[in-house]
């Protein structure tokens, strides 16, 4: 997770820090000095948790609002209490099981993305997000070309987590269907399995090899493949649950969930924060300002990388107010992003 902020805490101050932020979480109301006391377990006085309040809003832990005499966290009240107060477990193993039932595992990567982003949101009531990787991130499994006229042609992709995708060329010459067809057969046979921008090197590798520079399938393999594999410029994002964050904003003015939802629909700037989170290993956690994304500012980001053997593809996440249940959300991105991962690597 990102990185932590100490503060000198000693075990009743920590006691009382965890137990305010647990019932704020829960209730959404400022938590006073009596109501500590009964939550806390702690056979102190409410004057002395009265002190240590103060001393937990001078190093701004906790802050009070208006006028009330109860206090809430603050985002460095929450970041310390993720990052060491806070008891993670694992998703129990039955909710695990009732993930990988919905989600359809052995449907191209779009539909299992897409129920991914619609499963978050589902089961944490916030907004998932997911990243859906580039089709050239996957390795391809077949190519098949149809001549459209003298100078076009239709190249048909099929990748390995089952996606298709069309593409018409332009070529420099004419190309019969039987050149087609010898073309498609000589990458099928010698290239399946590979990524896209490793299929384009190795065939420039292979023509400035002097033993097969005068080959002429391989050339015209060379010509049709610099443009049928070209890489695309950029991922997408899903987005699912908007609207559970309307009243959920915890103090957030609407403009400020207005501008959120505006970030959703330009998807660019998220992207980026998510393209971030995917050099971390692990779970990453932006709470608040911590992003330094301006939409996101009175928000929490939950987000898990996914991929296969090894290579990152993509991360998926959950957004919602900074009082969220930590210790439910956490586990469920990290399950969810693991069987997003092990159903990719079969695929």
């Amino acid at each position: 997770m990102s990185s932590r902020s100490e503060f000198p805490l000693d075990s009743r101050s920590r006691r009382l820090l965890r137990s305010l932020i647990a019932q704020y979480i829960a209730e959404g109301q400022p938590v006073g000095s009596r109501t500590l006391a009964k939550s806390s377990g702690l056979d102190v006085s409410p004057a002395t948790i009265r002190n240590v309040m103060a001393d937990l809003e001078e190093a701004g832990l906790v802050a009070a609002p208006h006028t009330s005499a109860g206090r809430v966290p603050t985002a460095q009240g929450y970041r310390v209490f993720v990052d060491s107060l806070l008891e993670l477990r694992p998703l129990p193993e039955p909710e695990i099981d009732q993930l990988r039932r919905e989600l359809p595992t052995d449907a191209a990567t779009p539909d299992l993305l897409g129920s991914a982003s619609s499963l978050l949101s589902e089961i944490t009531r916030f907004v998932g997000v997911v990243s859906v990787p580039r089709h050239e991130e996957f390795p391809f499994r077949h190519i098949d070309f149809v001549p459209l006229d003298a100078s076009r042609v239709l190249v048909i992709l099929v990748f390995t987590d089952g996606q298709v995708q069309n593409r018409v060329i332009a070529t420099q010459r004419t190309y019969g269907a039987g050149e087609l067809e010898q073309v498609a057969n000589y990458l099928n046979q010698n290239y399946a399995g590979q990524r896209l921008d490793e299929i384009r090197a190795r065939l420039l590798r292979e023509m400035r090899d002097e033993r097969v520079r005068l080959n002429s399938l391989l050339a015209a393999a060379v010509e049709v493949a610099e443009q049928a594999f070209q890489t695309g410029t950029g991922n997408d994002m899903l987005v699912s649950g908007q609207t559970n964050l309307m009243g959920r904003q915890d103090g957030a003015d609407v403009d400020r969930l207005r501008e959120l939802f505006e970030a959703f629909q330009r998807k660019r700037d998220l992207l980026q924060l998510l393209e971030r989170c995917s050099h971390a290993e692990g779970v990453r956690l932006f709470i608040g300002e911590e992003s330094g994304f301006a939409p996101l500012d009175s928000w929490s980001l939950v987000t898990a990388p996914y991929g296969v053997d090894g290579r990152v593809l993509g991360v998926l996440g959950v957004i919602g107010p900074t009082r969220m249940a930590y210790e439910r959300v956490i586990p469920v991105v990290q399950a969810t992003a693991r069987l997003i991962s092990n159903a990719l690597h079969r695929a």
